[in-house]
């Protein structure tokens, strides 16, 4: 079951269940978040959704869910890791690293990543496998974890080089990850009977068609539950999201990376097998707010 949440052609936020490029809107659920927070299975709502059917063609996919939380993993793939050192990477990419993303930056499929280019020029992708927390938990094990994923998604880790160096220098970054539109994600949620084995996918991040990053989710360090459970104090509620890490290829972590690092013009496709493709061009600052960027500004 695909979930998704769209503006119909009255103008009006939806959410819905995709099939056969057609959706079935689920009437009395406002958002994604409040079908999760209601306690029920997503997709045993979504597959007895009796309203509007719209054509795909005819709408505008949104990102599919505005989270309370975003639990951003890094380090999971230790092929990252291993690339980092080719470039002699400024700090190690130590495994269970884990901050919030800031959830006002999420942007959906096909909508803009702003190049804000008076606090950036190196402004690079991470393709990442990411989960939808099913419901409210905290302080669980293991055996408990699967029974919290309540689907799948794609996400985009948008990062700003130049300014993740200076923020590690203190050992810590979050700004270079949370500048507004840094946060795609989409295109829709697969609910978990969709994906019978979350370690055989594949993965990969395509620039204006040319493979960027290659990978399999089974490369990842950290089991699902792991992962999951690790994370359970600090309290989980239904909706939230967390991603996963990402794989090698990254601009940032080749010999000639400003030779990759993105800019406006460019379109990035994230593609993660029985999921889809989450599609996002980047634009200029001027494009975007109509006004030159202020001058770079070290941040």
């Amino acid at each position: 079951m695909k979930l998704v949440t769209f503006t119909d052609p009255d103008g009006r936020s939806r959410c819905g269940s995709l099939a056969d490029g057609t959706i079935a809107a689920i009437d009395g659920i406002a958002t994604m978040r409040e079908l999760f927070a209601s306690g029920e299975d997503p997709a045993a709502v979504a597959a007895g959704a009796n309203g509007e059917r719209v054509a795909l063609a005819d709408v505008r996919l949104r990102a599919p869910i505005a989270p309370r939380k975003f639990f951003h993993t890094s380090g999971n793939y230790r092929e990252h890791e291993e690339e980092s050192k080719v470039v002699g990477w400024s700090h190690e990419i130590a495994p269970w690293i884990v901050f919030f993303q800031n959830v006002d930056a999420i942007v959906g499929p096909d909508e803009p990543v702003v190049y804000p280019s008076h606090l950036t020029n190196e402004l690079d992708h991470e393709l990442e496998l990411a989960l939808i927390i099913r419901r409210d938990g905290k302080n669980f094990g293991e055996e408990e974890a699967e029974q919290y994923i309540g689907g799948f998604l794609i996400f985009n880790d948008i990062t700003a080089r130049d300014i993740q160096r200076r923020e590690m220098r203190s050992g810590v970054f979050s700004f270079c990850k949370a500048i507004d539109t840094f946060c795609p994600l989409g295109p829709w949620i697969v609910t978990p009977e969709e994906i019978p084995d979350p370690y055989q996918l594949d993965m990969e991040l395509r620039v204006n068609g040319e493979l960027r990053q290659k990978s399999v989710s089974g490369n990842m360090a950290l089991t699902l539950p792991q992962v999951i459970a690790h994370y359970s104090p600090l309290g989980y509620s239904a909706g939230d999201v967390l991603s996963l890490g990402t794989v090698a290829g990254v601009a940032g972590f080749r010999a000639d990376a400003q030779d990759y690092y993105l800019k406006p013009g460019d379109v990035m496709e994230c593609e993660i097998e029985r999921i889809g493709v989450l599609r996002n061009p980047v634009i200029s600052w001027e494009q975007a707010h109509g006004v030159p960027a202020p001058p770079l500004e070290r941040w």
